[in-house]
């Protein structure tokens, strides 16, 4: 009877122990859909951005009312905004990814060079909420204030306190 009892005891506790890994390893997962995206952004080469999502990939930029659908887009995308922007760069502040669904935030910002035609820095937070299939991002919604892009690089009066 006590070997039944150790047996079970070993059983559950490496069923624990597995369960555990597996956890880990799927939130290692999640995170790295996230820092994909965030080096397909930081990189120069839109390949990088484009690997990061299913092939038919939507992405949606709610700020600036633009919305690419497919590999081909997403490279456009990709090269306008680094055109438009110098040394455009993108960091992650955070992640959560579960079951296909989840959101990056994170801070985007650089020189405005085509957008408003500035010259001038900026620097704004953001989320982009995701959908995921097989560790890649199939629908992507940016959200962040461009009201404040356009006070930073003087566009827009600073807002009075």
């Amino acid at each position: 009877m006590k070997q039944i009892i150790r047996v079970l005891i070993l059983v559950g506790t490496c069923s624990a122990l597995i369960s555990a890994i597996g956890d880990r390893v799927q939130a290692a997962d999640e995170n790295m859909v996230a820092q994909n995206w965030i080096d397909g952004w930081n990189s120069t080469d839109s390949e990088k951005l484009v690997a990061a999502f299913t092939p038919d990939g939507v992405y949606e930029d709610v700020a600036f009312g633009i919305t690419k659908k497919g590999s081909v887009e997403l490279r456009d995308l990709h090269e306008f905004f680094h055109n438009a922007v110098g040394s455009l760069y993108v960091k992650l502040v955070d992640t959560h990814v579960s079951n296909g669904h989840g959101a990056i935030e994170w801070v985007f910002g650089g020189t405005d060079k085509d957008v408003f035609k500035t010259g001038k820095p900026f620097a704004v937070r953001g989320v982009s909420v995701i959908d995921v299939v097989d560790g890649r991002i199939s629908r992507n919604l940016d959200y962040y204030d461009v009201a404040a892009i356009m006070r930073q690089v003087g566009v827009l009066p600073e807002q009075k306190k």
